[in-house]
């Protein structure tokens, strides 16, 4: 039958290549150059440089920061004050981020009431049919009571119930009100761990000590590893002016780098450090500039309400 010829032949049967001689240079060149490109890919692109014979992973992070530093400040509304963490980091806590108070805008005593509303297009009025009770805008710090009443000696506006006086942040002040800002000092705490490997490190050295981080600042060339930060270091670094951006406030990102090749020993995985500005700059966007917001707090007899642009350090 077929089949068991099939089989006797598949047994019983040996077969051998037939192979050709063939007695030439360039054949042979080419042969061996080829089987050299092939090798030297396999070893040098795939296991050399691409590691193909690694694994890799993703690394899981958490970041916790600490920020240092006091300023004196001495103006006529509020006479001397020392400013510390508990005033000008606003929260305490963030996730993966602090925010640090540059600059403010003092708005004093202010009490619910009645009080003209600041002069604009809208609001200024020659006389009470101009104003509309019960009328408010997006822009509005009230709601008009329909009067028209002097707000200086020469402008009149419509009359809101708010609180008393409205606030008027035309005017920022310049230079920024916490120009000690730039001494400020930022602990960054990182703590990283790749899962597939449980292989954990923290940007805080084994080779670091209590001495030397009391007394370290990061420098890129001189303590590349010092988790401590210089607020003022951080924006030079991002090419920005400190004083400049603390006015208007503005938005910093501190990446850290981890790029770690676990065939090696662990002390060569360390962070590595960058800056960048991440609000625009531009002077082509004007419109809403820098980073601020409006709490409101209660520091001193008096009550006022405070308008904070910020600088906000991201960190990632």
């Amino acid at each position: 039958m077929v089949w068991c010829g099939a089989v006797q032949s598949f047994l019983f049967e040996y077969d051998t290549p037939r192979i050709v001689l063939i007695r030439s240079r360039k054949v042979g060149l080419v042969n061996r150059g080829v089987q050299l490109a092939i090798l030297a890919y396999v070893i040098g692109w795939v296991f050399v440089w691409e590691k193909g014979y690694q694994e890799t992973d993703s690394v899981v992070s958490s970041v916790t920061t600490k920020v240092k530093g006091v300023t004196l400040t001495n103006t006529s509304s509020l006479g001397a004050r020392v400013w510390d963490v508990a005033d000008y980091v606003i929260p305490p806590q963030e996730e993966n981020s602090v925010f640090v108070m540059t600059n403010m805008i003092f708005t004093l005593n202010q009490t619910q009431g009645r009080c003209p509303e600041l002069p604009d297009d809208k609001t200024e009025c020659s006389k009470n049919n101009s104003c509309v009770p019960g009328y408010v805008s997006t822009h509005s710090n009230g709601i008009q009571t329909g009067k028209c009443v002097n707000y200086n000696d020469s402008i009149k506006t419509c009359e809101v119930f708010a609180w008393c006086p409205v606030e008027d942040d035309y005017h920022v002040p310049k230079p920024a009100f916490l120009q000690g800002a730039e001494n400020f000092t930022i602990l960054v705490k990182n703590n990283i761990w790749y899962p597939k490997f449980n292989f954990t490190k923290r940007n805080i050295l084994p080779t670091i000590n209590s001495t030397y981080l009391k007394n370290c600042i990061y420098d890129s060339k001189t303590d590349p590893f010092c988790p401590i930060f210089r607020l003022g270091k951080i924006v030079e670094a991002a090419g920005q002016n400190f004083q400049e951006m603390a006015v208007e406030g503005g938005v910093m990102g501190l990446q850290i780098n981890w790029d770690c090749n676990l065939d090696r020993g662990a002390s060569y995985c360390v962070p590595k450090y960058s800056f960048r500005r991440l609000d625009n700059k531009d002077t082509a966007h004007t419109v809403s500039p820098g980073y601020n917001f409006r709490p409101w707090c209660l520091p001193l007899p008096i009550l006022p309400v405070l308008f904070y642009p910020l600088l906000c350090f991201l960190l990632a």
